[in-house]
């Protein structure tokens, strides 16, 4: 392998970040700063954990 083509397959995203917990953040808590999902975000989330039980 030369290396082109290794910089190209560095290259290619590893993991969608469209669906990152941080990706849709409402707003932030003052003290913390840490970031609150939009009420959407948090049924999304409750329903993927819900189908995913085992």
């Amino acid at each position: 392998m030369d290396n082109k083509t290794k910089q190209k397959d560095m290259a290619k995203p590893i993991e969608s970040h469209e669906t990152a917990a941080w990706a849709n953040i409402e707003s932030l808590y003052p003290e913390s700063k840490v970031s609150k999902p939009s009420d959407m975000q948090v049924e999304n989330a409750k329903d993927f954990v819900d189908t995913n039980e085992k």
